[in-house]
């Protein structure tokens, strides 16, 4: 399969590319109804937004960059061909969470409210940008054969596409995009829950996609991993967020049941 979908020339544009830009645009505009039903004000988010999609990319880049040294010291210039591939999730959960903390602080808007509306719009930018992975033909699992995934219920042409280096392989980037995609439709469930707290949503949202991660990265094949040593990174931050998650939950729950909860309506926002 070509992972290039347009050609005009004097410029390529590449499938990855689209998922990703389609994976920040339905990313923001969950975050965008959203807060506007939270009542934030709609300028601040949209420069948030912004910001911190800036910055999500440069710290996705620059992560995998960092561990593959070796490689990008001999050629630096492809450091910036980003439509080939390699934005690591993590870098980008980092700087976005650290953009988010900073804008917020700056403006003296509810940083955890703040975060459970993103991680709306995280999760379900994550479950499309994964397709990009396909086209790329990259985010796979072990050897396996064509008529096992036809029994798995693999579509033909996902399928197809996984013929790679000469075998079949296991479509885990199709697994993980399904994993956030449920994760979407549970944080759905869960934020109409009357007493959330604000916070609570956050921590809901790193425990399940850092369960999925972790699962799933045992899986996957270790050229697209980042590794320390014989230790995969991906892992350990992943065992690092749910315990993270974990405190988001317990910590934000403190004091009076009705306090913080997350549907109550936030400050206007002035500039």
């Amino acid at each position: 399969m070509d992972n290039i979908a347009l050609d005009l020339g004097f410029i390529q544009i590449y499938w990855y590319s689209i998922f990703i830009f389609l994976g920040v645009f339905f990313a923001s505009l969950v975050i965008m109804i959203e807060s506007k039903k939270q009542k934030l004000n709609q300028d601040f988010m949209i420069n948030l937004i912004f910001y911190s999609v800036i910055f999500g990319l440069i710290g996705a880049r620059l992560y995998f960059v960092l561990f593959n040294l070796n490689y990008y010291s001999k050629y630096p210039l492809e450091i910036l061909e980003v439509w080939n591939g390699g934005l690591a999730i993590h870098g980008g959960i980092i700087f976005g969470l650290a953009t988010v903390i900073i804008y917020c602080h700056k403006y003296k808007v509810p940083i955890v409210k703040v975060l459970d509306i993103a991680a709306l719009g995280f999760v379900l930018g994550q479950a499309i940008g994964r397709w990009g992975n396909f086209f790329n033909q990259e985010v796979y699992g072990g050897v396996t054969t064509l008529p096992h995934l036809k029994e798995l219920g693999i579509p033909e042409f996902i399928a197809n596409n996984m013929y790679i280096k000469g075998e079949y392989r296991i479509p885990l980037f199709l697994y993980e995009s399904i994993w956030n995609f449920a994760g979407f439709i549970a944080l759905l469930i869960v934020k109409r829950y009357k007493y959330l707290k604000s916070g609570q949503l956050t921590g809901v949202y790193l425990i399940w996609y850092s369960v999925g991660r972790f699962v799933l990265e045992g899986l996957r094949d270790k050229e697209f991993s980042l590794m320390l040593g014989n230790i995969r990174v991906a892992q350990i931050l992943s065992l690092v967020l749910i315990v993270v998650g974990i405190l988001f939950i317990i910590l934000c729950r403190r004091g009076p049941r009705f306090d913080n909860l997350f549907k109550e309506e936030a400050k206007e926002i002035r500039f």
